[in-house]
C-alpha cells in the first residue's frame, strides 16, 4: 500500500472525495407516522453547557467563562490525525480536537486552536476531562467524596463554581 502525505489545504478535498455517496431522495416521501400514545420523544442531547475554572482572557481583556461542547463525531477524531501540527507533535492533538467541538466561549463563536492554545493549562484540563465525559460517559456528572466527613456525592461539572449560585 501506497502512503499518501496529506497536508491541511487539500484536507476538504480528499474528505470530499472519501465520502460515502449520497443515496437519491424520493420524489415524495410519506409523512412520518405519528408517535405512538404515552410514548415520550427522548431527544439525543448533543450539545452541552459548561463553565470553565479560570476563563480565557482574550486581547481586550475580557474573560469567557461559559460556553458550549457539542458531541464529537468519528470525523472530528479523525480529522486531528492527518494536521501536520499534530504530526509534528502529537500532544496538539487535543487542541485541534477541542477546537472542533467547542461551539461557543463566553461571546466568541468561531472557537478555533489559537484561542485553545492561549487558555489557561487549568481549563485545557477541565476541557480534555468534560470532552472525556460527555463523549465517553454521555453525561456532565462526576462522583465526589467529601474529604470531611467522607459522604459520598455527585457534582455536575457544567454548573457553577462551588459555593455559587
Amino acid at each position: 500500500m501506497r502512503r499518501r502525505t496529506v497536508t491541511a489545504g487539500n484536507l476538504e478535498e480528499i474528505l470530499q472525495v472519501t465520502a460515502p455517496a449520497a443515496a437519491p431522495e424520493p420524489a415524495a416521501a410519506p409523512p412520518a407516522a405519528p408517535a405512538p400514545a404515552g410514548r415520550e420523544d427522548h431527544g439525543l442531547r448533543t450539545e452541552f453547557e459548561f463553565e470553565l475554572p479560570r476563563g480565557y482572557v482574550d486581547e481586550a481583556g475580557t474573560v469567557h467563562r461559559h460556553g458550549s461542547m457539542r458531541l464529537a463525531t468519528a470525523r472530528d477524531e479523525l480529522r486531528p490525525q492527518i494536521d501536520l501540527r499534530v504530526k509534528e507533535n502529537p500532544a496538539y492533538l487535543s487542541v485541534v480536537l477541542l477546537s472542533q467541538v467547542i461551539t461557543r466561549l463566553g461571546t466568541i463563536a468561531d472557537v478555533h486552536a489559537g484561542i485553545v492554545e492561549r487558555m489557561y493549562a487549568t481549563d485545557v484540563a477541565f476541557l480534555q476531562d468534560f470532552y472525556r465525559r460527555v463523549n465517553s460517559e454521555g453525561h456532565t456528572r462526576a462522583a465526589v467524596t467529601c474529604p470531611h466527613c467522607e459522604g459520598g456525592f455527585e457534582v455536575d461539572l457544567s454548573g457553577g463554581r462551588l459555593g455559587e449560585s
